[in-house]
């Protein structure tokens, strides 16, 4: 019997000390990704592992963009949330068929040099908007591109007025959505309804992060109208993966909107061929796509336009690996074909009754 109670009372010591060791293990797991959500996302550590890596090809180095940045308010600004597989699914897809001889080197900037805002790097200050600000921009290069119009969309209507049927603003939304509701609803000119955060992050760690905007849809000079400073795509679609129907794209029709898995040494880029290198994931970031080439190295790269001002990056833009899907980089690319109908013919008296925000 004595046996049995030194056993019995064994076996409790021992099962308590293990819900002691799992319970410290769980408050463990959950202190540690909060400090690292608190901890600086420039590390001196990752710009001296990529410098020092031979075979990296790009220069990493403490970017003033993001010099009083936390984890936390970085992986805000990476505004893409996964598409639902059937959201894909409805979405068409278009494939170039091989016929086009397409040139080793192709930079937008050049091949359309009367379309000022190509070459525009914008800022997204702290809001999650990458995904309105990638669909805005290349809607308003291809508007030039196909009919000669230096015009500049509105980020803001987009972001304010398209509401949950395009995700949650500026915590984050879907591309396609976005080239959606060009289709449905338009978007009016940044001329109308300017872009929220106006100040942007011209110094460093500016604060506060903002909440989304409301959607006013009342323009802000008195002299201009809502549906009248309407613009519109003809359709919504998906480009396929491959490059060569990637660069098609670009180069019959102009800039796309592409999405990429962040790792936290992207925050340091400089200069060169990016790939991942060193870090954790961070979330999704759309960026407008303007290009491509191959470097001295002999390595191909994408090239486009980031939304993190000119203090970020090669003077705002960067180059990624091309040809190897590098950080998903061709597994997500959108776009949409400019309409005419506002060149044509004026606006009817009612705003479409499919706009998401009415």
């Amino acid at each position: 019997m004595a046996v049995t109670r030194i056993l019995v009372a064994i076996l409790l010591l021992l099962v308590a000390t293990i819900s002691t060791f799992e319970l410290q293990q769980v408050k463990a797991a959950k202190l540690i990704p909060q400090l690292k959500y608190e901890s600086k996302i420039l590390q001196e550590s990752i710009v001296e592992r990529v410098n020092g890596n031979a075979s990296a090809g790009w220069k990493a180095v403490m970017n003033p963009r993001f010099s009083n940045f936390t984890v936390g308010q970085f992986k805000h600004l990476l505004g893409v949330k996964p598409v639902q597989k059937g959201d894909l699914e409805s979405t068409p897809v278009i494939t170039h068929e091989e016929g086009l001889k397409l040139p080793s080197h192709f930079d937008a900037r050049t091949a359309w040099p009367h379309c000022g805002t190509i070459g525009r790097i914008l800022d997204q200050g702290h809001c999650g908007s990458c995904w309105a600000f990638g669909a805005v921009e290349s809607l308003s290069d291809r508007f030039c591109i196909h009919f000669g119009m230096n015009i500049s969309l509105s980020v803001n209507d987009l972001l304010a007025c398209c509401g949950f049927m395009c995700g949650d603003g500026c915590d984050g939304g879907y591309p396609i959505s976005a080239w959606r509701y060009f289709v449905r609803a338009g978007v009016v000119t940044d001329e109308c309804d300017p872009y929220f955060d106006n100040t942007g992050c011209t110094h460093p760690g500016c604060e506060p992060a903002y909440p989304t905007p409301k959607c006013l849809r009342k323009c802000v000079k008195g002299n201009l109208l809502w549906k009248q400073s309407k613009h519109f795509s003809v359709d919504a679609y998906r480009i396929h993966s491959d490059p060569y129907s990637i660069m098609a794209e670009v180069y019959r029709n102009g800039p796309v909107e592409v999405s990429f898995t962040v790792y936290e040494d992207f925050a340091h880029y400089k200069s060169g061929v990016y790939k991942h290198i060193t870090g954790d994931v961070m979330g999704g970031h759309a960026v407008k796509l303007i290009g491509w080439g191959t470097s001295e190295d002999g390595e191909d790269y994408w090239l486009l336009a980031n939304q993190w001002n000119r203090s970020w990056g090669d003077d705002g833009y960067f180059m990624i690996r091309r040809g190897t899907n590098e950080c998903g980089i061709e597994g997500d690319v959108v776009a949409g074909t400019p309409s005419s109908r506002k060149l044509i013919k004026q606006f009817n008296s009612e705003d479409s009754p499919l706009d998401a925000a009415i």
